[in-house]
């Protein structure tokens, strides 16, 4: 996925202004577990939000480092202990980010025959 602009992170974090976090990091940090479910919500919903509440065993960055790392997603924002992931569905993405984020052919615009 390529990295998305500033325009379209502050379009993603007005979006999720209304969402409610689905996953919690709590005190057992961030285990396998969490990882797997944080990427099923990603699947299913393309725009999460994931608090990490006090005594959390780690930082907002690293717990944002790791999500991109391993579930390929992009950190739209951090606000607090709140992070803002996304990640368009492979097929059918409901979610159109303002400037062109869809792959563009950078050719002629002619197609072989």
């Amino acid at each position: 996925m390529a990295e998305i602009t500033g325009k379209q992170r502050r379009y993603l974090r007005a979006l999720a202004h209304q969402l409610q976090p689905l996953v919690i990091i709590g005190q057992r940090g961030l285990t396998e577990a969490l990882v797997q479910q944080v990427d099923a919500a990603l699947t299913g919903r393309e725009l999460i939000k994931v608090k990490l509440i006090s005594g959390c065993s780690v930082s907002r960055k690293e717990a944002a480092e790791r999500f991109a790392a391993e579930t390929g997603c992009e950190v739209a924002g951090v606000i607090g202990h709140t992070l803002i992931l996304y990640r368009p569905r492979p097929e059918d993405p409901k979610i159109r980010l303002p400037g062109g984020a869809e792959p563009s052919d950078t050719g002629s615009g002619r197609t072989e025959s």
